[in-house]
């Protein structure tokens, strides 16, 4: 057998089938992994009889590959990364390609380039979104890194990408250094978004409006068929339609205590480290830490009341208010997603794509939805575009939107049903199209007690000015200064 044409570290589930993926595509794939024993179960299994080199070390491992090397490390974000690196550098020759396509923290991509590069070697840390499913089949995927580098692999992870229906591989060189896990990471706060409102949405069908699983399934097949055409409501419809053996739903059997692994955590602190209002991501985030504290919820709800009110509405008129207030506020998600990411650009010296980061997100990852499409053809038309709302499709998109966004909400908060993804995301919007906030009296405030000082209306930007409001206060200020 020859050489092959990259190393694929670590045989969970995504290393597999990425390794399956590739090889399929015509590439021969080295295989490696810590417990070597793993290494023999699969080349005897699933890989039994392809183009797929079992190595039990990393010299063997090495030696199997064409120069320049690549090696991609699917192994548990963190500590194990560095640690293989660590391994891997003194076999390696400079040129050879170190690939992360794990969910690691972009800042540690950001270090680990320039460790790796000044060992006189390549590094590219990349996002891999689409699950088991996506990694067999066709992820997306978002390198950044080592730009160099990127011709060497650019052949083989367009080829195993997802595509759209225009048949473009939903993978492109995203940027420097930590870029593509930046990018990644950004993809699964909208991702925490976009299930949280869906899940808003289905509390309200049911909870609200008394609706059973098979009338919400055939809404949500309904939506799938028209502008909310996604993997998350494609999915939605298919687990509110599941019966297990004996008959029952298979929804109504879950717990509602939510798991996070922490990429949405990240987003909303980064977020807040570059000074960007992703309010509805912050908000996601926060509702599952509320659902994780399930047994004071459960003691709280003998003691706290709310509102005893039932829907009294148009049934019909509610549902189709749904689907505007959920679109509206997808809507609002992205805005924001790519507003950040616009901020971490001018940060850390990065040159993104916007338009291309919408393509990558087209197939494959689990925010895959029709929607995209309209943000590429906005960037594309407009790559300095300040924010997506601006855009006319999506200003015209919330505006027909907006009477049935708001009514969502009321009829919530009436109903004492929590809506803090789509209320947020309608807040955002009025706070973003309000030409005068209140913050005058906020920052009266701060000069009252502190000192901090104001700017007026009346002089150029950057005079700053404070007032001794009690008298006993004097002249002086504290110094200016911004988190």
């Amino acid at each position: 057998m020859s050489k092959a044409d990259i190393a694929v570290v670590g045989l969970a589930v995504m290393g597999e089938n990425l390794i399956l993926n590739m090889e399929s595509k015509g590439f021969t794939v080295a295989c490696y992994n810590r417990t070597v024993s793993k290494v023999d179960d699969f080349v005897n299994g699933r890989a039994k009889g392809k183009d797929i080199l079992g190595c039990h070390s990393i010299e063997e491992m090495v030696a199997n590959l064409k120069t320049p090397r690549k090696v991609m490390i699917m192994v548990k974000a963190g500590k194990p990364v560095d640690d293989f690196i660590e391994l891997a550098l003194p076999h390696l020759e400079a040129g050879d390609i170190l690939i992360d396509g794990g969910n690691s923290h972009f800042p540690d991509s950001i270090r680990r380039t320039q460790y790796v590069e000044s060992k006189g070697k390549l590094y590219i840390g990349t996002g891999v979104s689409g699950g088991e499913e996506g990694a067999l089949l066709g992820p997306s995927i978002m390198p950044g890194g080592s730009k160099a580098a990127w011709e060497h692999v650019k052949p083989i992870f367009q080829k195993i990408a997802a595509k759209t229906a225009a048949g473009e591989p939903c993978c492109e060189w995203v940027g420097e250094n930590g870029a593509g896990h930046f990018v990644k990471m950004v993809h699964n706060g909208i991702e925490y978004g976009d299930m949280q409102m869906i899940c808003e949405t289905y509390q309200m069908m049911k909870q609200g409006l008394g609706m059973s699983n098979a009338e919400m399934h055939k809404v949500f097949a309904e939506w799938n068929a028209a502008e909310l055409d996604s993997y998350l409501i494609e999915i939605t419809r298919d687990i509110l339609g599941y019966k297990d053996a004996e008959g029952n739903a298979v929804i109504d059997l879950i717990l509602d205590t939510a798991g996070q692994k922490g990429t949405g955590k990240w987003t909303v602190v980064s977020a807040l480290d570059t000074g960007q209002p992703l309010t509805l991501i912050g908000e996601a985030v926060f509702a599952r830490c509320l659902s994780a504290i399930k047994e004071e919820r459960v003691a709280a709800s003998k003691l706290l009341t709310g509102p005893a009110k039932k829907f009294d509405g148009d049934k019909a008129q509610m549902i189709d208010d749904l689907r505007k207030a959920l679109y509206a506020s997808k809507i609002i998600s992205y805005a924001q997603g790519y507003q950040l990411m616009r901020a971490a650009a001018a940060e850390y010296g990065w040159n993104l794509n916007y338009g291309g980061i919408a393509l990558m997100w087209r197939g494959g990852c689990i925010i895959r939805s029709v929607f995209l499409g309209k943000i590429k053809e906005a960037f594309d038309k407009n790559p300095h575009l300040t924010n997506l709302l601006l855009a006319p499709f999506f200003t015209e998109a919330v505006a027909s939107s907006q009477e049935s966004w708001r009514r969502v909400v009321s009829g919530a908060v009436k109903l004492g049903i929590p809506m803090p993804t789509i209320g947020a995301a309608l807040a955002y919007f009025d706070g973003y199209r309000a030409e005068r906030l209140p913050a005058n009296l906020l920052q009266a405030q701060r000069d009252y007690f502190g000192a901090h000082t104001y700017e007026r209306v009346d002089k150029p930007r950057g005079q700053f000015f404070h007032t001794n409001w009690t008298g006993r206060g004097g002249d002086t200020a504290a110094s200016t200064y911004m988190v």
